[in-house]
């Protein structure tokens, strides 16, 4: 079969890692927060919150934590920054590790565009993924996140150079699990996948792409 699309950029967290909200929504229960109100505060006044400042290195660590342990107590709970933060560390899904490999070997470009709070740090246990990836765009290094149209446009640019030809929108996939990510991408072009079910992701990837990228498709 063939595919529409020559290209894939992912997001990380959420698709290349175990969404942080499993992981924020155990701290909640631990902590009697009620539920979703990490999430409800990071989708409150999204673009100049605590959260927000962070991912575009306007906050250190310090600083975010009070901002956001601010904002829960405008709301009257009590939250522990740090216990949030701990939770980014979402486990890697082999599944979806294997699915880039096997781009990879078909030689497509990669991208990842993830919003994250500090910058991937190499010599550890992510550098054999980030190793698959012709381009990584950063939030806390090029000061602009997630869903801003601008850090897309970027990640395209940096593809672009990094494989010696040009890449256009209309010639990736783009998969988050966030919908409010996902729309920008789509409005510049990408065709888009939200991670909601890996292997069900997997799949409609596999079918943009034109060959099997998991066993169950082979």
């Amino acid at each position: 079969m063939s595919g529409t699309v020559s290209a894939v950029v992912f997001d990380l967290g959420g698709v290349i890692t175990e969404s942080p909200m499993i992981a924020f929504a155990a701290y909640e229960r631990e902590a009697g927060l009620p539920d979703g109100l990490i999430r409800q505060l990071n989708s409150t006044d999204p673009d100049t919150n605590a959260w927000a400042r962070f991912e575009r290195n306007e906050l250190d660590v310090a600083g975010f934590s009070t901002a956001f342990e601010a904002e829960a107590a405008a709301l009257g709970h009590r939250l522990d920054a740090a216990r949030v933060l701990a939770a980014l560390r979402g486990e890697v899904r082999p599944a979806m590790v294997e699915a880039i490999r096997r781009l990879r070997a078909h030689g497509l470009p990669l991208g990842m565009v993830s919003n994250n709070v500090s910058p991937m740090e190499r010599g550890g246990p992510m550098d054999e993924i980030l190793d698959l990836f012709d381009v990584v765009v950063e939030s806390s290094i090029e000061g602009i996140r997630k869903p801003e149209p601008e850090i897309y446009q970027r990640a395209l640019e940096r593809l672009s150079e990094a494989v010696g030809r040009r890449i256009e929108a209309t010639d990736c996939a783009y998969l988050d699990d966030l919908g409010i990510n996902l729309k920008p991408a789509r409005a510049l072009g990408f065709s888009t996948i939200k991670v909601v079910d890996p292997d069900v992701a997997i799949a409609e990837l596999s079918a943009l792409v034109g060959f099997p990228l998991d066993d169950a498709a082979a």
